[in-house]
């Protein structure tokens, strides 16, 4: 059974390796692509074929539908009733494909009557299933105690069928006084992991030390292998072997028959005895693989051919072998032996260059001579004549010398290194023979660089907007331009142009650092003092002649919130925002008591006031428009109201961080005559105080206002020769500017009037006559007698 069980295991690994073969061709005709993750269930399903290719699920079983695979053990099959693709046994990435970073297995799916054949590829991926493992779980070291700090002990890496991240990652060595761990990176051959010494060993402190190496790979979670390294502290061997050369190098001929020697390493020890006697052995850092190619003769130093060798695999093999003495701590040293493959072609055509120019200027002539070509087959008659050709897609031609097998390759057509600075010609030479046998040869030609091109900003013109208020001497903003050139042509420098004109004396306030093109503002911008300017910014390259382009820089200040509100109305004589307002106690609800005003130099929300009651003394009295500052009453005032109401306003902006300003207002309740008087002698105080404010209203308005003086004063006189009601109150208007105005209510004969008009000074005459600010009202009473009523 275990005989017939491995012959099953050989068979199927036949199997996978012609899938695999057959990779090569097929991969690029599948027609679909899947993935499974391996070690998956026997049984699971891969995908659809029938349902993906449009396959009649119906016909599939008649049609024979099937997997055509030589292995004796497939991995897949296919169900003939309903076309899906599953799994027919647990699938081992490492097993199936062994250290390929991809892992595609195709399969080849045929259908009957008609034939039909559709290719599908399975991607194979790997999950971290394997922990790292040493080849050997413990490890003896046998170091002499006359080493020195710092000699390299090479181990042997740990292995880890996983592939890709979940390989091993690194390694790590247990904290101890006298070894450190480093981790040499071989590539292909993974990573190597090296025991130095790093403090002087003692054997009569200690003949040994135990340490423990740790391979830890990229899974998630990580998993990790472990070897025991027992370190034997052996007594002095002071003499090491020397190997002959410093360096072991040459040259190997593909395809070689196994048991060639490929080189034979000498080397000595001056110590006598069995401490002299030097064997030879590849370093613990050697791969397997290598060590599947090659053999070292211990005795001799002699390297010997042991596998196939393949120049189409690897150009170059790096063998760190090792010579050691027999004393009882023996001494190693490692050198390197480096093979290089030769690739074996029966007398193709050489081609070599004898003379060549690496670089040539862009501003070259065309015909400028680039490179000497010779070619030379050693064959003879028309096997070795040979023809020399480049592609024609490149600004170059290979010109014939008088001399046979010899060209000139030079320039046919202007060169633009801006357009392409590099060049790879592909010479070809190619025999005369049947079949014919031909060689190439790359020539790298790097186009250098000439000063024929200006700098060129990234935008033309730049518009920037900066915040007013920026912190002085910090970069606001920054421009950039480029050199399509290189070198110093592409060192672009940046200054300010100054013409000393006065649209441009900002500039003076600007600083541009000439290397970076930023450019730092010297002062705070004010948006309420420059809201925009324009300056210019050169851009000159280091060439020589320099070259220079400049572009229009426009900056737009942005307004900050950095102005508090300003109380215009109500100003004590003082400076301070504080008024006094009289107003009659039998006002009703909604008369307007005064209108705060203020103003903001900020533009926007951050220039938007917003009026809201901080405090007062009654809420339920007075009412604030939040947006017109207009302060009203709610209701009416009762006996048992206060004669006096302090009201504390406060004005904020809208800014993100708002700014804000307090207005007092004091109201006086008084009763109607003295409210009346009152109004008079703190209108004239109050245009007295604003008399530099107001000056040009008051020129407006002193006609209406002497016209409602001797109003006034007919209207007294009326009052006084009659009984009648009398009442004052204010007019009460929704959308008035906030100024307290007065009207008067007055009957002559059948008509009843409202006159209309400002509070009037103390001493102001109305002029008779007039009727300009006279409204006539509808008569709500009968004919008899005249009522006057004073709001």
């Amino acid at each position: 059974m275990e005989q017939r069980g491995c012959e099953a295991r050989r068979a199927r690994r036949r199997c996978v390796g012609c899938v695999l073969a057959v990779l090569l061709w097929s991969v690029a005709s599948a027609q679909l692509r899947y993935s499974i993750s391996e070690e998956v269930n026997e049984g699971t399903m891969v995908g659809n074929i029938a349902k993906d290719l449009g396959l009649d699920k119906s016909t599939l079983k008649d049609r024979k539908y099937r997997i055509v695979s030589t292995a004796i053990e497939p991995l897949f099959r296919v169900d003939q009733n309903d076309g899906i693709l599953y799994v027919s046994q647990k699938i081992d990435r490492e097993e199936v494909c062994e250290r390929s970073s991809l892992c595609l297995i195709n399969l080849k799916t045929v259908l009957e009557n008609p034939l039909e054949v559709h290719y599908v590829g399975v991607e194979v991926l790997d999950i971290n299933d394997h922990s790292p493992s040493f080849p050997e779980k413990e490890k003896t070291l046998e170091i002499s105690e006359s080493v020195l700090p710092g000699v390299r002990i090479p181990l042997k890496a740990s292995r880890d069928p996983d592939g890709g991240p979940f390989s091993v990652q690194q390694y790590k060595l247990s904290p101890n006084d006298h070894f450190r761990l480093e981790v040499k990176d071989k590539g292909e051959d993974g990573k190597i992991p090296v025991l130095i010494v790093q403090k002087s060993l003692d054997r009569e402190s200690a003949g040994s030390h135990s340490l423990v190496l740790t391979a830890v790979d990229g899974g998630k979670p990580p998993k990790s292998g472990e070897m025991n390294i027992l370190v034997n502290v052996l007594d002095v061997n002071d003499n090491a072997p020397v190997f002959s050369k410093d360096v072991y190098s040459m040259m190997l001929d593909e395809n070689v028959p196994v048991g060639t020697t490929v080189i034979q390493v000498n080397a000595t020890d001056l110590d006598d005895g069995p401490n002299g006697e030097v064997i030879y052995s590849f370093s613990n850092s050697v791969s397997h693989r290598l060590l599947n190619l090659f053999d070292i003769n211990p005795s001799t130093g002699e390297i010997i051919v042991k596998g196939l060798i393949d120049y189409e695999e690897k150009e170059k093999y790096e063998i760190e072998i090792q010579a050691s003495d027999k004393g009882l701590a023996p001494l190693e040293t490692q050198k390197s032996v480096i093979i290089k493959i030769v690739d074996v072609n029966d007398n193709a055509p050489e081609i070599e260059v004898t003379s060549f120019s690496s670089s040539i200027p862009e501003d070259s002539r065309p015909g400028t001579t680039v490179a000497l070509i010779s070619v030379n087959d050693l064959d003879s008659g028309l096997n070795g004549k040979v023809i020399c050709s480049i592609g024609e897609d490149v600004p170059f031609a290979l010109s014939p010398s008088l001399q046979e097998n010899m060209y000139s390759l030079v320039t046919k057509s202007p060169l633009d290194r801006e357009i392409q600075s590099h060049y790879i010609i592909t010479v070809v030479a190619k025999d005369a023979g049947h079949p014919s046998l031909s060689s190439e040869k790359t020539i790298s030609v790097v186009v250098s660089d000439v000063n024929d091109n200006s700098p060129e900003f990234s935008l033309s013109p730049y518009t920037f907007y900066v915040t007013e208020a920026n912190e002085p001497g910090t970069s606001v903003f920054s421009v950039k331009a480029f050199d399509r050139d290189e070198n110093d042509n592409a060192l672009v420098s940046y200054h300010i142009l100054r013409d000393g004109s006065k649209e441009n004396k900002v500039t003076s306030f600007l600083n541009i650092n000439s290397e970076t093109g930023d450019i730092l503002a010297l002062k705070s911008f004010d948006f309420e003092t420059l809201k925009t300017f324009q300056f210019q910014v050169v851009a000159t390259d280091s060439g020589t002649p320099s070259l220079s382009s400049n572009v229009t820089v426009n900056v737009f200040i942005l307004d900050q919130n950095d102005n508090a509100p300003v109380i215009l109305y109500p100003v004590s004589s003082n400076g301070s925002a504080e008024g006094v307002e009289e107003i009659p106690r039998n006002v009703n609800a909604g008369h307007l008591v005064t209108k705060v005003r203020a103003y903001d130099a900020d533009i926007g929300y951050n220039g938007w006031l917003l009026f809201s009651l901080q405090e007062v003394t009654d809420h339920s009295l007075f009412g604030l428009d939040r947006y017109t500052g207009q302060i009203r009453t709610l209701r009416s005032f009762t006996e048992t109201d206060e004669a006096e109401h302090k009201l504390v306003i406060l004005v904020k902006d809208n800014g993100n961080v708002s700014l804000s300003a307090t207005a007092t207002v004091v109201v006086k309740v008084v009763e109607p005559k003295e409210a009346f008087a009152a109004s008079d002698v703190k209108s004239a105080t109050k245009d007295e105080e604003e008399n530099n404010v107001t000056f040009y209203l008051m020129i407006t308005l002193g006609s209406v206002s002497t016209l409602f003086l001797i109003s006034i004063i007919v209207l007294i006189a009326m009052q006084c020769s009659k009984t009648t009601d009398y009442t004052s109150k204010y007019l009460q208007e929704t959308k008035y500017d906030g100024t307290l105005c007065h009207s008067i209510q007055y009957r002559s004969g059948d008509k009843r009037y409202m006159l209309v008009g400002p509070r009037m000074s103390i001493g102001s005459t109305i002029v008779p006559g007039s009727h300009a600010n006279t409204l006539v009202l509808p008569d709500r009473r009968g004919t008899s007698g005249e009522r006057s009523e004073q709001m």
